[in-house]
């Protein structure tokens, strides 16, 4: 990647995503955050320049920088997204650690986002706008969605379909050929060896619906 990049959230996702970038020698322009408290102040020795709506600094997306969205809230993200797409005609990037492995045959699409130490077998598809957070292990021919987050330490095993907007806590284990469906959300620590309906809430070993 040529240009800098401007990062949508300053925060610990941010942060983050900053140190993802420069391990792949990447700069970090700045950070855009609706906290006008946090405006012309520094993290990490990046200056917050203004709203995420800043048009100053809008228009240099897709010319002179490129973007990332480091926000959690599924709807903020979707929200910048389209944004990002109708306004400025571009796709976010992907903030993908250099430290990661990446299978040649592994499938990606934009905007996400995979930290320190995780792992992509072949044939492993994934959506966009995900947030796969470190040492996450996703086996051969797994698949997820759009808005797929993924906790620190998850073992994904092969041919496991998460659909989109599903959330997984640190440490789940995901054994082969379960389907997780779309909304769904899984504790920490859990063991999933069912599958899990759309909406669902999940949590234990093995894991069962919470009521």
């Amino acid at each position: 990647m040529e240009n800098p990049v401007i990062i949508f959230g300053a925060n610990a996702l941010g942060r983050t995503a900053k140190e993802i970038f420069e391990s792949n020698e990447v700069v970090v322009y700045g950070f855009l955050d609706d906290d006008k408290k946090l405006h012309k102040t520094e993290l990490d020795e990046v200056v917050v320049l203004g709203d995420t709506d800043d048009d100053g600094f809008l228009k240099l997306i897709g010319k002179k920088c490129e973007a990332f969205i480091a926000l959690d809230d599924i709807k903020l993200r979707k929200n910048l997204v389209n944004m990002l797409k109708e306004v400025r005609h571009v796709q976010p990037v992907n903030a993908i650690h250099a430290k990661t492995t990446i299978s040649a045959r592994a499938s990606l699409g934009h905007g996400n986002f995979i930290d320190y130490g995780s792992y992509l077998g072949a044939g492993t598809t994934i959506g966009s706008y995900c947030l796969i957070h470190a040492n996450v292990i996703l086996g051969a021919e797994a698949k997820l969605g759009d808005h797929v987050q993924v906790g620190v330490g998850s073992n994904i095993n092969s041919n496991v379909t998460i659909e989109d907007e599903v959330f997984i806590g640190s440490g789940v284990t995901i054994v082969s050929g379960v389907t997780i469906g779309k909304g769904a959300r899984v504790g920490a620590g859990s063991v999933v060896i069912a599958p899990v309906k759309a909406g669902e809430t999940v949590f234990g070993n093995p894991a069962q619906k919470i009521k």
